[in-house]
Protein backbone atom coordinates (compact mmCIF):
# COMPACT_ATOMS: atom_id res chain seq x y z
CA UNK A 1 0.00 0.00 0.00
CA UNK A 2 3.24 2.62 1.13
CA UNK A 3 4.64 1.64 -2.04
CA UNK A 4 1.08 2.43 -4.29
CA UNK A 5 0.67 5.78 -2.58
CA UNK A 6 4.22 6.64 -3.68
CA UNK A 7 5.02 7.20 0.43
CA UNK A 8 8.88 6.77 0.98
CA UNK A 9 9.51 8.30 4.63
CA UNK A 10 6.76 6.26 6.61
CA UNK A 11 7.98 3.45 8.22
CA UNK A 12 11.78 4.11 6.93
CA UNK A 13 14.70 3.37 9.26
CA UNK A 14 16.76 5.56 7.20
CA UNK A 15 15.17 8.58 7.99
CA UNK A 16 17.44 11.81 6.40
CA UNK A 17 17.21 15.04 8.20
CA UNK A 18 17.00 18.12 6.03
CA UNK A 19 19.41 21.18 7.87
CA UNK A 20 17.64 24.13 5.83
CA UNK A 21 13.93 24.18 4.24
CA UNK A 22 12.79 21.24 2.26
CA UNK A 23 9.84 20.94 1.21
CA UNK A 24 10.78 17.83 -1.46
CA UNK A 25 10.30 15.77 1.90
CA UNK A 26 6.45 16.60 2.00
CA UNK A 27 4.35 13.36 0.74
CA UNK A 28 0.99 13.19 0.46
CA UNK A 29 -1.46 9.85 -0.20
CA UNK A 30 -5.01 9.67 -1.64
CA UNK A 31 -8.28 10.92 0.55
CA UNK A 32 -10.19 7.60 1.05
CA UNK A 33 -13.69 10.69 1.92
CA UNK A 34 -13.16 13.11 -0.51
CA UNK A 35 -17.00 13.49 -0.41
CA UNK A 36 -16.88 14.21 2.88
CA UNK A 37 -16.11 17.54 4.13
CA UNK A 38 -13.84 17.47 7.43
CA UNK A 39 -10.89 18.85 9.51
CA UNK A 40 -7.68 17.65 9.91
CA UNK A 41 -5.39 19.42 12.54
CA UNK A 42 -2.20 19.22 13.30
CA UNK A 43 -0.33 20.71 16.01
CA UNK A 44 3.64 21.57 16.01
CA UNK A 45 4.31 22.74 19.56
CA UNK A 46 8.02 22.13 18.80
CA UNK A 47 8.70 24.46 15.71
CA UNK A 48 11.93 26.42 15.31
CA UNK A 49 13.19 28.81 12.81
CA UNK A 50 15.69 31.31 12.47
CA UNK A 51 15.70 35.36 12.79
CA UNK A 52 16.92 35.90 8.94
CA UNK A 53 19.10 39.08 10.75
CA UNK A 54 20.54 37.83 13.68
CA UNK A 55 20.46 34.25 13.72
CA UNK A 56 18.41 33.53 16.70
CA UNK A 57 16.19 31.02 17.10
CA UNK A 58 12.57 31.76 17.58
CA UNK A 59 10.29 28.90 18.65
CA UNK A 60 6.46 28.40 18.19
CA UNK A 61 3.05 25.90 18.09
CA UNK A 62 2.63 25.74 14.62
CA UNK A 63 -1.23 24.99 13.94
CA UNK A 64 -2.11 23.69 10.55
CA UNK A 65 -5.91 22.78 10.21
CA UNK A 66 -7.11 21.58 6.41
CA UNK A 67 -10.07 19.96 4.62
CA UNK A 68 -8.75 17.74 2.40
CA UNK A 69 -10.04 17.09 -0.96
CA UNK A 70 -7.90 14.13 -3.36
CA UNK A 71 -5.23 14.17 -1.19
CA UNK A 72 -3.87 14.23 2.85
CA UNK A 73 -0.81 15.42 4.09
CA UNK A 74 1.26 12.13 5.34
CA UNK A 75 2.42 13.18 8.80
CA UNK A 76 5.93 12.05 9.01
CA UNK A 77 6.83 14.03 5.52
CA UNK A 78 5.22 16.89 7.74
CA UNK A 79 7.55 16.39 10.83
CA UNK A 80 10.69 16.36 8.62
CA UNK A 81 9.29 19.16 6.63
CA UNK A 82 8.68 21.64 9.62
CA UNK A 83 12.15 20.24 11.12
CA UNK A 84 13.63 21.62 8.18
CA UNK A 85 13.02 25.05 9.35
CA UNK A 86 15.64 24.74 12.64
CA UNK A 87 18.29 26.32 10.31
CA UNK A 88 15.91 28.10 7.87
CA UNK A 89 15.85 32.18 8.33
CA UNK A 90 12.71 34.13 7.98
CA UNK A 91 10.52 36.14 9.70
CA UNK A 92 7.64 34.68 11.79
CA UNK A 93 5.15 35.87 9.13
CA UNK A 94 7.05 34.48 6.18
CA UNK A 95 7.04 30.71 8.02
CA UNK A 96 3.37 30.45 7.94
CA UNK A 97 2.53 31.81 4.58
CA UNK A 98 5.08 29.85 3.21
CA UNK A 99 3.90 26.33 4.86
CA UNK A 100 0.97 27.06 3.78
CA UNK A 101 1.63 27.59 0.75
CA UNK A 102 3.47 24.58 -0.33
CA UNK A 103 0.95 22.19 1.14
CA UNK A 104 -1.23 23.77 -1.14
CA UNK A 105 0.87 22.70 -4.02
CA UNK A 106 1.03 19.60 -2.55
CA UNK A 107 -2.58 18.46 -1.47
CA UNK A 108 -4.69 21.19 -3.13
CA UNK A 109 -7.60 20.64 -0.22
CA UNK A 110 -10.63 22.96 -0.06
CA UNK A 111 -9.26 25.04 2.83
CA UNK A 112 -6.30 25.19 4.98
CA UNK A 113 -5.49 27.52 7.78
CA UNK A 114 -1.82 28.20 9.43
CA UNK A 115 -1.22 29.61 12.53
CA UNK A 116 1.94 30.18 14.31
CA UNK A 117 2.02 30.92 17.94
CA UNK A 118 5.63 32.33 18.26
CA UNK A 119 7.35 32.54 21.99
CA UNK A 120 8.50 36.17 22.79
CA UNK A 121 11.38 37.64 22.00
CA UNK A 122 12.24 40.94 23.50
CA UNK A 123 9.05 41.07 25.56
CA UNK A 124 6.66 40.45 22.36
CA UNK A 125 5.71 37.30 20.58
CA UNK A 126 4.54 37.58 17.21
CA UNK A 127 0.68 35.13 16.04
CA UNK A 128 0.85 35.60 12.34
CA UNK A 129 -1.84 33.80 10.74
CA UNK A 130 -2.99 32.85 7.02
CA UNK A 131 -5.38 30.42 5.46
CA UNK A 132 -6.74 29.49 2.08
CA UNK A 133 -10.09 28.41 0.32
CA UNK A 134 -10.47 26.85 -3.00
CA UNK A 135 -11.44 29.38 -5.31
CA UNK A 136 -14.77 29.04 -6.67
CA UNK A 137 -15.98 26.76 -3.69
CA UNK A 138 -17.86 27.32 -0.85
CA UNK A 139 -14.44 27.45 1.11
CA UNK A 140 -13.59 30.15 -0.84
CA UNK A 141 -16.36 32.23 1.21
CA UNK A 142 -15.31 30.69 4.29
CA UNK A 143 -11.77 31.27 4.41
CA UNK A 144 -12.27 35.00 4.08
CA UNK A 145 -14.99 34.68 6.94
CA UNK A 146 -12.97 33.43 9.06
CA UNK A 147 -9.80 35.76 8.25
CA UNK A 148 -12.44 38.47 8.56
CA UNK A 149 -13.36 36.97 12.17
CA UNK A 150 -10.16 35.51 13.23
CA UNK A 151 -9.07 36.47 16.32
CA UNK A 152 -11.62 38.09 17.70
CA UNK A 153 -11.62 36.94 21.58
CA UNK A 154 -8.03 36.36 21.31
CA UNK A 155 -7.13 33.92 24.23
CA UNK A 156 -5.15 35.04 27.52
CA UNK A 157 -1.52 34.31 26.14
CA UNK A 158 0.30 35.21 29.61
CA UNK A 159 3.87 35.03 27.59
CA UNK A 160 2.60 31.29 26.88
Amino acid sequence: MREKEGLTQLGSQGTKYSMDYNPGVLERFSNKHPGNDYFVKFNCPEFTSLCPITGQPDFANIIISYVPDEYLVESKSLKLYLFSFRNHGDFHEDCVNIIMKDLVALMNPKYIEVWGKFLPRGGLSIDPYCNYGKPGTKWEDVAFDRMAHHDMYPENVNNR
